[in-house]
């Protein structure tokens, strides 16, 4: 017996079997299933505390000591592994993640849609593994998160921070030096930032009392070399906003787009703010193929723009299109994948709920020169009605990418009437997938399935799904 404190629930000397829904780990006692949070690894023995109990079928439990190591495991590559709350799978083996991901799809799309199946194809990994995403938000905070090791070392310590709030604290922010996840300047521009409004005795921002001035930082990068920054002050100081943002346009003349946001409100949301371009165009450009997308301050574009490049590639080949078919994009965002297929089309119809996304894809359209694609904006269940399909003509493929929560049942209801003579579902979450192909299994075969892996060191995976009139 491990000598714990007292009062502990603690299980000793389990055997880790497999992963779980959002990362954490299975292992078995007493006939109940046990969740357990930590970085433990399938193949691990380990001492566990139980946190709760749920009706006699599974515990709730935490890592508290690892007595053997998985074959698995890799060795992590961030410092911050363990109290970030991102890439929580470092000390999996890539290959492992990715067989791991397979399986999650393969789980859901049996246990839960109960279809006939075809042999799920191979996973697509991604090629990059680090620095490979495009859109990072760091928050400043005069509440930094120390470790025990940095508490314990006799030092003052500076409780100003820019990093990311650690999981389930809202006012800790982890400081971060380096990140990654996304490729330079990402890191030199953030860390010399922060050097920035030290040295101007700036205050960082206070988040259970709403005050001080430097808020957050937005940084987004771009396959074309494109960089844009936008910073969110909390209070409307103008001299000192314009110092901090000349700073930023002399020490980074690769900034292509420079903006603020001056957000006093109490949460960092910043999608009903007004962004201010101090410098540069009011966008940065993505390039897939022959195309070019636009990304505002604003816009939705995949954070990993080299592997949704291999995401709307699946879904363009499941689509099979031969240039005669009526094509309708489902939840198009800013229209990334309804641009991506439309030279391929006879027609393509984006739906999408945000109307500011909707300007962005009819902007892409525009200085694509692709003419045979129209954007909607409205609630989906609303628009997809009879008039619309009459205006619009019969679908003969649909392309449908909705949030994680999946569709509407009346969305799917709908397909279920339009009868498109294929559909190609692209998620990411598969359990609402599989609750969808078991609705749409009335009239639909489930022909062919093709996971991609978008975010490395992660839980989460894209899957695509194509069906088939029966």
């Amino acid at each position: 017996m491990k000598n714990y404190k007292k009062n502990r629930q603690v299980v000793e000397n389990l055997l880790i079997e497999d992963f779980a829904a959002e990362g954490k780990c299975i292992a078995k006692h007493e006939g109940a299933v046990v969740f357990i949070e930590g970085n433990a690894a399938p193949g691990d023995v380990v001492d566990v505390e139980i946190l709760a109990f749920k009706k006699k079928k599974f515990y709730e439990a935490r890592l508290l000591h690892t007595h053997s190591w998985s074959e698995k495991r890799a060795t992590p590559f961030c410092s911050y592994f363990g109290t970030c709350g991102g890439c929580k799978w470092q000390h999996i083996q890539y290959a492992e993640q990715l067989q791991f991901k397979w399986q999650q799809v393969s789980d859901h799309l049996h246990r839960i849609a109960k279809v006939a199946l075809p042999t799920i194809d191979p996973i697509v990994p991604s090629k990059e593994t680090t620095f490979y995403r495009n859109k990072l938000e760091f928050t400043f905070s005069n509440f930094r998160w120390f470790t025990f090791e940095e508490m314990g070392d006799g030092t003052e310590l500076d409780r100003d921070a820019l990093g990311f709030h650690i999981p389930k604290r809202f006012d800790r922010i982890l400081d971060i030096e380096k990140c990654y996840l996304q490729p330079d300047p990402s890191n030199l521009i953030r860390n010399e930032l922060k050097a920035f409004a030290k040295s101007k005795g700036f205050r960082f921002y206070d988040q259970k009392h709403n005050v001080g001035f430097m808020r957050n930082v937005i940084l987004r990068t771009a396959n074309t070399g494109d960089v844009m920054v936008i910073v969110q002050f909390a209070e409307p100081n103008q001299e000192d906003i314009d110092a901090t943002m000349e700073f930023l346009k002399d020490r980074f003349p690769e900034i292509t787009s420079l903006q603020y946001i001056i957000n006093t409100k109490g949460n960092d949301s910043y999608y009903d703010q007004t962004a201010i371009l101090y410098a540069g165009k009011p966008y940065i450009e993505e390039r897939m193929e022959n195309l070019t997308f636009r990304v505002g301050p604003k816009s939705f574009y995949q954070t990993n723009s080299e592997q949704a490049y291999e995401l709307y590639k699946v879904a363009r080949e499941f689509a099979g299109l031969t240039g005669n078919e009526h094509v309708y994009d489902l939840y198009t965002g800013t229209g990334t994948i309804a641009n991506f297929v439309a030279h391929q089309a006879k027609s393509v119809v984006g739906v999408e709920y945000v109307a500011e996304a909707i300007e962005d894809a009819n902007i892409n359209a525009q200085i694509n020169g692709i003419t045979n694609a129209r954007f909607y904006a409205g609630d989906m269940k609303n628009v997809l009605n009879e008039e619309f399909i009459r205006e619009n003509g019969h679908p003969d493929v649909v392309i449908t990418d909705p949030p994680r929560a999946g569709m509407d049942e009346p969305v799917v209801r709908t397909l279920l009437r339009m009868e498109p003579t294929k559909i190609v579902y692209v998620s990411c979450n598969s359990a609402t997938q599989a609750r969808d192909l078991a609705w749409l299994d009335e009239k639909y075969a489930v022909t062919k399935v093709r996971p991609v892996d978008m975010f490395p060191h992660t839980h989460h995976v894209e899957n695509v799904v194509l069906l088939e009139r029966k």
